[in-house]
């Protein structure tokens, strides 16, 4: 792995927003920016694209990786900023190069929209399967200074060392706030008991946020300068964090490794935050 943060480059108003995000996010680490643009080859290799037209592309992406190497530089002097062309398909590309990164940033629309990081798929093959962190980024819009902070979503029944680490490095980076959200539902078998004695449910809640404290207690002495906030909240995990990414400035979730046979998985509180988070969403591999 090397210390740098890549960016998948592809003309679209999505990557072009990743770019300029990735080359703050190289700033703050004080790393070398990646721009790495996959020229897939035609599906039928007998149908080879006409040379005119080759010509074009290949004169189109030199702008594009020149003009966003210049925009970089421009707006953070001290930035290295490597520009690499590949060829093969964008999926298995940016997969191996995300995997020799620090940090791998990606455009993407939400759902519903026609077009996304190369028809969306990629971005979401590159999240299911990297090894390192991804972040996918919305185009710029009218959310482009949120006042919120970083909103996690933690899951305090399983290990998530790795989500914790990247969330207050990020925080400390950015000077931002830590709202942590643990998103929990009274079980089944509680059934007439909690309609009976509402206070079921209260002391619950107050026991899952004791745990989410003793959780987060030793980050928080390891990184005092970070303000954070721990939540629980009564509710669908995916619906919580979605709604609290309205006026996040990123959002956090981590992803779970799990062997399937089709390939890279994302469970489905990941997978719903990223089609409807308007905020930048990093997924974070976890063991």
């Amino acid at each position: 792995m090397t210390a740098q943060v890549t960016v998948g480059l592809d003309g679209s108003d999505e990557s072009l927003a990743a770019a300029r995000w990735a080359a703050t996010q190289a700033a703050l680490r004080e790393v070398p920016l990646r721009l790495v643009h996959v020229e897939e080859w035609p599906a039928l290799p007998e149908v080879p694209l006409a040379y005119a037209r080759t010509l074009a592309l290949d004169e189109r992406t030199e702008r594009l990786m020149r003009e966003e190497t210049d925009r970089a530089r421009k707006n953070h002097p001290d930035l290295e900023v490597i520009a690499e062309r590949a060829h093969g398909r964008a999926a298995e590309e940016l997969r191996v190069a995300a995997n020799e990164a620090d940090l791998t940033v990606l455009g993407s629309r939400r759902l519903g929209g026609v077009r996304g990081f190369l028809v969306g798929s990629v971005s979401l093959a590159v999240v299911g399967a990297a090894r390192q962190p991804v972040v996918l980024v919305r185009a710029m819009d009218e959310r482009e200074a949120p006042e919120g902070g970083i909103v996690v979503g933690v899951d305090i029944h399983h290990p998530c060392e790795a989500l914790l680490a990247f969330s207050f490095a990020e925080a400390a980076r950015k000077g931002t706030p830590l709202r942590f959200l643990h998103s929990w539902t009274l079980p089944a078998s509680y059934g007439y008991a909690a309609v009976m004695d509402p206070g079921i449910g209260k002391e619950l809640g107050r026991h899952l946020l004791g745990g989410l404290d003793d959780l987060l207690e030793p980050w928080r002495k390891r990184y005092a300068g970070v303000e954070v906030e721990a939540e629980t909240v009564v509710g669908s995990p995916a619906y919580q964090l979605v709604e609290a990414s309205q006026t996040a400035q990123l959002v956090i979730v981590g992803r779970r490794s799990r062997n399937v046979p089709l390939g890279p998985h994302l469970g489905h509180v990941a997978h719903a935050v990223i089609h409807h988070s308007p905020a930048p969403v990093a997924v974070v591999p976890l063991m």
